[in-house]
């Protein structure tokens, strides 16, 4: 029987392996995880809002009751167009008639690797575990630092990046300093402390309209994060940051700056945008090889004249991810195949409590409006209705008593990163 291989248990390999659950072909669905991931909610994990299980389900759950679906841990380090053949890193080989390549996105530092270790980027459960590590135990470090320059070094978060996910963590950091933290310390106040934003262009979130980007700006600094535009990153090192001729003392910085795809979108052989991505047909497939499909953030669509290129948004990839499984039955019954159509639904980005900004087709607006249409639109995309109804009532709780209940350090100690040095207080401080 002919085979369906989708690499990637993101919203595309989940939505198409849902889509083909009654076509009679065989699927096989290839992630490193075990888990599915909705991303949108990732930095909330970060800034101790909501815990991991609230945002991830197992594969295997979710696709529990497709009989002919099955879910292999595996990583695909490589394809062979020409046998049609995926191969893992442990040495299995998977064979396949049509291919589904939806691998995501990495960390790209612009050709400074070394910064890799000191600005963890937010792509995965363990970089929100290991960004909210470093920022719990920076208020932790600062209690027990009689320094008052080291101590205000520690209290410095910078966030490098304004895009969605820059502003959604600058903002999420804001509020965790000023209402969560705010009286569970003796000899700091938390709410000394600074988060700063920095954004290398004109302005943040340069997918928005303009009038909303402002709005933006200004939700910000109405929360205390500082926002510095045209400040590009020139240096990170253990202990501060240089950027547009700035030097500023930190010891924990978040990357939310650019994005590169998959080192496996390399072993394919065929054209690729400058960060990785592969240059599709209308259909979404690879020129020359009909039945490989790359989509998602993997993918460059340029096919669609309202975009120069299609965003990596949670609802492209979900389409995609559909438009893959009428294509395959198409290809089944002998039809010929339509090209992909985005049906564009509009974004939306949260600035912390009741603030946020909503560009839906002819309408831009912001405030309260536009952080319940977010509110509405993230819930509505997330899969599970136990997540669903988890996270409702941690967004009530939150809302309500301006706590966050999900504020345990990681591993529950404080081992020594290049990003914390250890501190050794020379005096005891004194007690308020």
């Amino acid at each position: 029987m002919k085979r369906v291989v989708i690499v990637g248990g993101g919203f595309v390999g989940i939505s198409l392996a849902k889509a083909l659950a009654r076509v009679a072909v065989p699927v096989t669905l290839i992630d490193r995880r075990n888990h599915h991931l909705f991303q949108p909610l990732l930095y909330q994990v970060a800034a101790a809002e909501l815990s991991a299980a609230d945002i991830a389900a197992p594969i295997r759950s979710i696709l529990r009751r497709h009989r002919r679906t099955e879910v292999l841990l595996g990583e695909v380090v490589r394809v062979d167009k020409e046998q049609r053949q995926v191969h893992l890193a442990d040495g299995a080989v998977v064979g396949y008639d049509w291919l589904v390549l939806s691998p995501g996105t990495r960390h790209s530092y612009f050709q400074h690797p070394e910064w890799e270790s000191l600005a963890p980027g937010l792509k995965s459960l363990e970089d929100a575990h290991e960004i909210r590590r470093r920022v719990l135990m920076a208020f932790e470090l600062a209690e027990r630092e009689p320094d008052l320059t080291r101590r205000q070094a520690l209290l410095t978060f910078v966030v490098v990046g304004g895009g969605p996910t820059g502003v959604e963590l600058a903002g999420a950091l804001a509020e965790l300093r000023r209402f969560a933290l705010a009286r569970d310390f003796r000899r700091i106040d938390p709410r000394e402390a600074t988060v700063v934003l920095l954004e290398g262009g004109p302005r943040i979130l340069t997918a928005y309209p303009e009038a909303l980007s402002e709005r933006a700006k200004l939700d910000l600094r109405k929360k205390g994060v500082e926002v510095r535009l045209e400040m590009l990153v020139e240096d990170i090192q253990p202990g501060y940051v240089q950027a547009g001729g700035w030097t500023i003392p930190t010891h924990t910085v978040v990357w939310a700056a650019g994005n590169q795809a998959s080192p496996l979108l390399g072993t394919l052989g065929v054209p690729q945008e400058r960060d990785g991505r592969v240059i599709v047909e209308p259909d979404c497939s690879v020129a020359g090889h009909p039945r490989l499909f790359v989509m998602g953030d993997a993918a460059s669509f340029r096919h669609d004249p309202r975009f120069a290129i299609l965003p990596g948004l949670c609802p492209v990839a979900i389409q995609q991810g559909e438009h893959a499984a009428r294509t395959i039955r198409a290809d089944l019954a002998g039809r010929p195949r339509k090209p992909f159509r985005y049906r564009d639904k509009g974004q939306a980005a949260v600035i912390g409590r009741a603030r946020g900004v909503c560009d839906i087709g002819p309408f831009h607006f912001g405030g309260f409006p536009a952080w319940l249409v977010w509110l509405f639109v993230h819930l509505f995309f997330l899969i599970g209705f136990r997540n669903r109804v988890l996270v409702l009532i941690q967004w009530a709780f939150s809302f309500i008593t301006l706590q966050r209940g999900a504020r345990l350090i990681p591993d529950g100690s404080a081992p020594t990163t290049a990003a914390q040095p250890p501190l050794t207080p020379s005096a005891a401080p004194e007690t308020r």
